[in-house]
C-alpha cells in the first residue's frame, strides 16, 4: 500500500509562542512542519529540502522576510509564499505580493482564515505540479524510450537499459518539454523524502543522457544544465 507523502512546509516566525502555537495547529492539519527562526535558518533549509509551501514572517532577525522572498524567486523556485506580517498598510502588501509572496495575511490574523489560504495555496501548487501527462513510450529524433519497460533504443538501434532513476528523470524532463525544472523540483520528484545527492549526481545523468542519446555529446540538441537554476529537456 502506498502511503501518501505529507505535505511539507516551512514555518519562519521569530516569536517563539505564535510559532509553537502555528507549529502544533499545522501538525494537527497532518502538514510536516520544518521550523526556522531567523532569515539564516530559512535559506539554508530552502537550500537543503523542497517544501509545498513556506510561510514566511516579514519581521525576522537577520534576513527579513522580503529579501528571502526575493532570493527564492531569482533561483526560479516557485514554491508558494504565504507572507505573515504586523504591518497591515496597503503598500507594505503590495512590496511583499510584488516581490513574489503568493499570499499576505496580517496579524493578528483568524486561525481559520491562514489555514483556509494555506489549503487553497496547497491545492494550487499541486496543480501547477501535475504537468502535462506523457505516455509509456515517447520518441524523439531517432531515440525511443519505454518508461514501462525502463529502456530506450537510440539513433544508432542500440538498446539501453535505463535504471529507475534514470527512468523517472527523463519522464520528468520531457513532461516539462521546453522549461526548466529546477534542481529541487528534480530532488523531490526522483528521490523524494529530503533524502537529497548533490548536484553532481543529476550532472551525471545529465551527462549520460547525452552519450544515449545526442547526435554529439558536446553540443546537446535534447539535454540542457542551465547553470544555477536547474535543467530542461526541449526538442
Amino acid at each position: 500500500m502506498s502511503i501518501e507523502k505529507k505535505i511539507s512546509i516551512l514555518l519562519v516566525e521569530d516569536e517563539e509562542n505564535l510559532h509553537e502555537a502555528l507549529k502544533l495547529n499545522l501538525e494537527l492539519e497532518g502538514y510536516e512542519v520544518t521550523s526556522a527562526f531567523d532569515g539564516g535558518q530559512a535559506l539554508k533549509a530552502i537550500e537543503q529540502e523542497y517544501f509545498n509551501l513556506i510561510i514566511l514572517d516579514v519581521m525576522l532577525p537577520g534576513i527579513d522576510g522580503i529579501s528571502i522572498t526575493e532570493t527564492v524567486r531569482v533561483q526560479n523556485n516557485d514554491v508558494p509564499i504565504l507572507m505573515l506580517s504586523a504591518k497591515n498598510t496597503s503598500a507594505d502588501r503590495v512590496l511583499g505580493l510584488k516581490k513574489g509572496a503568493d499570499d499576505y495575511l496580517t496579524k493578528p490574523f483568524n486561525l481559520e482564515e491562514l489555514l483556509l489560504r494555506i489549503q487553497k495555496l496547497v491545492e494550487k501548487n499541486k496543480k501547477i505540479e501535475a504537468k502535462s501527462f506523457i505516455g509509456d513510450k515517447y520518441s524523439f529524433g531517432k531515440n525511443q524510450i519505454d518508461f514501462k519497460a525502463q529502456e530506450a533504443v537510440n539513433k544508432k538501434g542500440k538498446l539501453i537499459e535505463l535504471s529507475k532513476k534514470e527512468t523517472m528523470l527523463l519522464k520528468l524532463l520531457i513532461e516539462n518539454k521546453n522549461e526548466v525544472v529546477t534542481r529541487e523540483k528534480i530532488l523531490q520528484a526522483v528521490w523524494g523524502y529530503n533524502v537529497y545527492p548533490t548536484t553532481r549526481t543529476i550532472d551525471n545523468f545529465i551527462l549520460n543522457f547525452r552519450k544515449y542519446f545526442e547526435e554529439d555529446s558536446r553540443n546537446p540538441k535534447y539535454f540542457h544544465s542551465v547553470r544555477g537554476v536547474g535543467y530542461k529537456y526541449s526538442e
